[in-house]
């Protein structure tokens, strides 16, 4: 390179940085590249060697520091600045219908910024309009800029904190490194794979013999958690960025005039302040030089929205990435601030999934399950067969009732039912397509995997395994132990715990904290450093709350519910704080079944189970070995509580809600100082009945327990807590 000066270079740098990035726009987001891949290699090659010859010219949000991060050792958390939600789901015209009338009751009710409801202005008396998008099938990403620089990715996580992947977020050629020098803000978006990307990793995955992609969504999903940006670079991983939850302009209100898009094409319109509708966001977003996806409409009732995704289920395998649904939102922003959330969900949209998939498979046999109670859970051996995106071989048939109900029998052709993440299920058998040669099932006399002596118990659906050493049940015991809900051990998934319990290595779950890497290293499937990291995760899992640790114990008709109950009222019935193990093994025998039913939501069931579980030589004998071994309990983090009105009132909610998750119903419940229960007792104050209950709905009729509906629930709830928000 010729003799240049340092100015020379500063003034040479930003000219090549600014022809990258309209390359890079022109080619990632507007699809319309002018020049080829070697030209623009070209300018690349010249900004590097002007950047080594002068590193303080190497800013971060140069073209250059797109792959120059060096991989991680992990992803770091990260707690979102802005909540992130997610829209409740709908699956027909009918639920399309009453969410529509439902949010036009919460719109003429809830007064804006200026005190009004917006319905009662004049441009609103038309009535609601909405916005429609396209649903992408990837991976949900959260941008932070600050004046103008991208300084943050994150994923999703749990909506409150996610994981930083701000390195791996840098190599996607459609995210702009830089937006406006006087803007700061959070966007959110999708990050996708493109179809044909997947085929060809999954080409390259084959000949190399490794396990491939099921779909672009797991592909996306993977890469972005790859902890060598330079992969996820080789993966050409692109974005659709859809919504802004906060902007801030550093001078007065303008819109910037530095913006990608506003250079590159100065005839587009540009906003005098934040946008008022979601069509005029998507809009905004494009002249910040983000990829904005391009089909997405103004539909000013529900049946143009149904025209609209009657469109998109006839097309949807015609484009370049997955989608599973559309998004409707309620264009006005003053409308969507004024509505606001739920616990977990905005009530101004909601996705409108594409129909559940169905295929048929034939059943080639069953089989019997032993689960942790020693219950027997017939289960379906299927022809693998395709369905929502994964490959399914197995689904439960749940119980021999079920079976009797649909008559299924080894050999018959069946409708499987998959819808999204849910787990499949046999809805229909075919039996127009029967040979004569299906077998019809009978449950096991004894236990297929112990051979002891079996028993349906009167009243129950299920037939237990009477056998309390069978080894199928410990190995479901062990696995619920490790599990998430639980001690969420990472890394000791089910095979893992039966291969230690095959070599003897572990037979109760306090003898998990007791295995060395040197116990590990000698057994198939585990290497020095896999030996080294299941170890670090048992010793990162001894610090458990409360409630995790009794979910754990797998106590029999005290689920997770029921452990926060105990958890809240251990006091109450103890008179003494549960501190340590110590405090558990010393308190707990003592309590009687009649104590333990003093706490609101604890049955004669759930009593019995804790009263025999606690009094259990061998129970607490693991308990003292867990303690020994240095497992510690820690303080929960407490629910806030915006109300006390319901304060130790019990809830049971059955049958299907259609405003908000059975998750979601929960946290309002909690957060307005009640408890849930997952049973009926003549202690149940309220039963919330949605559509389909089920027995404990007939219970509830039976004690004479008050039963609501959904309608009075919501009611209910918004009464005790301030304005709609819950």
């Amino acid at each position: 390179m010729p003799e240049i000066t340092k100015n020379e270079a500063e003034k040479r740098a930003d000219k090549l940085k600014k022809e990258i990035n309209r390359r890079r726009y022109e080619y990632h987001v507007l699809d319309k590249p002018e020049v080829t891949d070697e030209v623009y290699d070209s300018l690349m090659t010249e900004l590097r060697d002007l950047e080594e010859q002068f590193p303080e010219l190497k800013t971060p949000d140069s073209p250059t520091q797109r792959i120059g991060g060096k991989p991680l050792a992990k992803f770091q958390k990260v707690r979102h600045q802005v909540r992130q939600w997610s829209f409740n789901d709908v699956f027909s015209f009918e639920e399309l219908r009453k969410w529509e009338e439902k949010v036009e009751r919460l719109v003429s009710k809830t007064p804006s910024a200026s005190g009004h409801s917006p319905l009662e202005k004049g441009e609103m008396k038309r009535g609601l309009e909405f916005c429609c998008e396209i649903k992408i099938d990837g991976l949900k990403i959260i941008l932070n800029y600050e004046n103008g620089k991208f300084v943050q990715g994150a994923t999703r996580g749990d909506g409150i904190i996610g994981e930083d992947v701000t390195e791996n977020l840098k190599t996607i050629q459609s995210i702009p490194l830089e937006i406006g020098q006087n803007i700061s803000g959070v966007f959110v978006g999708e990050c996708w794979l493109s179809k044909r990307e997947l085929e060809r990793i999954n080409q390259a995955r084959k000949k190399r013999k490794e396990p491939l992609f099921a779909n672009s969504r797991n592909a996306a999903a993977g890469t972005i958690r790859q902890l060598d940006p330079k992969i996820v670079a080789s993966r050409k991983l692109d974005t659709f960025i859809y919504d802004i939850d906060r902007l801030d302009f550093s001078q007065s209100s303008a819109f910037p005039s530095r913006s990608a898009k506003a250079e590159l094409n100065s005839s587009k319109p540009s906003f005098s302040k934040s946008p008022k509708t979601q069509i005029e966001e998507l809009e905004f977003l494009k002249q910040l030089g983000f990829h904005v996806n391009q089909e997405y409409k103004l539909c000013k009732n529900i049946e143009e929205i149904q025209k609209f995704y009657e469109s998109w289920i006839a097309k949807k395998g015609k484009q370049d990435y997955g989608i599973d649904g559309i998004v409707i939102k309620i264009n006005s922003r003053e409308i969507q601030e004024a509505l606001g959330y739920t616990g977990k969900s905005p009530r101004w949209g909601v996705a409108y999934k594409f129909p559940a998939e169905k295929v048929t498979t034939i059943v080639e046999d069953i089989k019997v399950q032993i689960g942790r109670t020693g219950a027997l859970t017939p289960l379906a051996v299927l022809k693998p067969v395709l369905v929502a995106g994964s490959t399914v071989s197995r689904a439960t048939l749940h119980n021999e009732d079920e079976i009797k109900r649909l008559d299924i029998r080894s050999g018959d052709t069946v409708v499987l039912h998959k819808a999204g993440d849910v787990i499949p299920e046999i809805v229909e058998v075919l039996k127009n397509l029967r040979t004569g040669k299906e077998k019809i099932f009978h449950m096991p006399k004894i236990c297929p995997m112990c051979g002891g002596p079996v028993r349906r118990k009167e009243g129950e659906a299920a037939t237990y395994c009477l056998n309390p050493k069978c080894f199928a049940v410990d190995v479901e015991k062990n696995i619920h132990f490790v599990s998430k809900k639980g001690f969420n051990i990472e890394g000791m998934g089910d095979k893992i715990i039966e291969h230690l319990m095959n070599e003897g290595l572990i037979s109760s779950p306090a003898d998990i904290f007791e295995l060395e890497k040197g116990d590990l290293e000698p057994l198939e499937r585990f290497a020095e450093k896999s030996a080294d990291n299941l170890v670090k995760s048992i010793e990162a899992s001894k610090k458990i709350e409360l409630p995790k640790l009794l979910y754990a114990l797998g106590i029999r008709h005290v689920g997770e519910e029921g452990t926060i109950l105990v958890t809240r009222n251990s006091k109450l019935i103890t008179q003494n704080k549960i501190n340590s193990i110590a405090d558990l093994i010393k308190n707990f025998p003592k309590i009687t079944p009649e104590k333990w039913q003093k706490i609101k939501g604890i049955g004669p069931e759930a009593a019995e189970s804790l009263f025999n579980w606690f009094n259990d030589k061998e129970n607490l004998e693991i308990l003292r070995k867990m303690h020994e071994s240095g497992v510690e309990i820690i303080m929960p983090v407490k629910l806030p509580i915006t109300n006390y009105k319901l304060q130790d009132k019990v809830f049971v909610l059955t049958g299907e809600l259609a405003g908000f998750t059975r998750d979601e119903a929960k946290d309002m419940i909690r957060k307005a100082g009640g408890e849930i229960s997952s049973s009926v007792s003549r202690k149940t104050d309220y039963v919330v009945a949605g559509a389909n209950p089920g027995s404990k709905y007939d219970k509830a009729r039976e004690l004479g327990v008050k039963i609501i509906k959904e309608k009075e629930f919501e009611k209910l709830i918004h009464s005790q807590v301030h304005g709609l928000t819950s």
